[in-house]
């Protein structure tokens, strides 16, 4: 659509639409899409997007909860998925579940009854398929919290069993020497710590030359020193060197994760769209619902026919301020092309021709509009407005 002059949206207060289409927006791919939001001259994208954002109100109004909960912005690790030789972490594994898992319950939602009743709302999802394979191989190797689990594979089951041995022998050992030197009166009141990954007894700082081992520290106040006791040393070593094997094999398990499911990478980019463009799609029905807005009959045409029209941000005003608000009815087509507005000062006039201007535009953005259901609005190519004293404006 052009403009005349540049300075047209700022002067119909679009962008300030803009800005409350976006305070309800959850999701940075429709806080993007309201920022750029297009205003289309083609009848059948204005009419498809018209219908989604009336086909999601109903869905609203009804009470129906539509199983769109995914928000959180994945787009980078998405990114990283799709790069041969990356590595997702098990955090990430399991916020990509989600996503598929919200996919999934938008696929189930859409039964064959919705499908028809929604056809416009079914269009985000009519050339993409759920694929459930996904979460199995997530499922497979990591739980719920995006561990891995210890049967991912031999060997990390192999490493786990021996690391529990071997934690319970130090267990043993340890609350042999801490029962025994607590009798002694070598203990401070904390009895034991953890330096280092090394499990170490406090020793009283007088009494450290007692307790044979290696000192790994002291306290602020230096009254307490820290002790690794020479019986828990190998033990401790065979710990160490065991959670380094695991840590190699949960990153070697997790590599070939990401590479199973790397091959999904563009059809979750996809999933990732379709969560933002119904958040985008439930942002603009709640945007209506604010202003009590519809959708009007709509035309290919240079026609312009509103009943009951109300200024949308002035509506929003006077809602908030319990104030009445008066709306206008105005027609203008092929036949009659001007209309001549008097009347004095704040009398309404240049109220009447920017409700005319911004509802235009939002309506060619995809956004119902606050008007009688029975109006009629057409599409225009170009706007150009002159709103100063001589309070003109222009559709073409």
């Amino acid at each position: 659509m052009k403009f005349f002059p540049e300075s047209a949206l700022v002067q119909l207060e679009y962008e300030k639409i803009k800005t409350l289409l976006a305070e309800h927006c959850k999701t940075e791919y429709s806080i993007n899409r309201s920022a750029n939001l297009r205003i289309h001259t083609k009848k059948e994208f204005i009419e498809t997007e018209l219908q989604q954002t009336y086909q999601y109100f109903l869905i609203s109004q009804s009470g129906q909860y539509f199983p769109n909960d995914f928000t959180i912005n994945i787009a980078k690790d998405l990114k990283l998925l799709g790069i041969p030789g990356a590595v997702l972490n098990g955090e990430q594994f399991i916020t990509i579940r989600r996503l598929a898992e919200n996919t999934n319950n938008i696929f189930r939602w859409f039964d064959n009854e919705r499908r028809t009743a929604y056809p416009d709302l079914t269009k985000v999802i009519e050339n993409f398929y759920y694929e459930k394979v996904i979460i199995e191989l997530i499922d497979e190797i990591l739980d719920e919290t995006g561990n891995v689990k210890d049967n991912a594979s031999e060997e990390l089951a192999s490493i786990r069993l021996n690391l529990y041995k071997k934690r319970n022998e130090l267990r043993r050992v340890f609350d042999r020497l801490v029962s025994k030197l607590n009798k002694q009166g070598y203990l401070a009141d904390i009895e034991e710590s953890f330096i280092n990954g090394r499990r170490v007894l406090a020793v009283y700082a007088e009494q450290k030359r007692t307790v044979k081992g290696i000192l790994h520290g002291e306290s602020d106040s230096r009254r307490t020193t820290f002790i690794e006791p020479e019986e828990t040393t190998e033990l401790n070593n065979d710990i160490f060197s065991l959670e380094h094997e695991e840590g190699r094999e949960v990153y070697k398990i997790l590599r070939k994760l990401t590479q199973n499911t790397s091959v999904y990478a563009s059809l979750l980019k996809a999933y990732h769209d379709i969560a933002g463009e119904y958040d985008f799609i439930k942002a603009k029905a709640k945007l209506a619902a604010e202003m009590d807005a519809t959708m009007p009959q709509l035309y290919d045409k240079a026609h312009i026919h509103l009943i009951k029209a109300f200024h949308p941000l002035l509506y929003l005003y006077n809602k908030k301020s319990n104030k009445p608000i008066v709306p206008v009815d105005i027609t203008l087509n092929d036949k009659s092309r001007i209309l001549v507005i008097s009347g004095p000062n704040a009398g309404g006039k240049t109220v009447t021709l920017k409700t005319v201007g911004l509802l235009q535009l939002m309506m060619q953005s995809g956004l119902l509009v606050p008007v009688h259901p029975d109006s009629e609005m057409g599409i225009f190519k170009q706007i150009m407005i002159h709103i100063g004293d001589t309070k003109a404006w222009n559709l073409n």
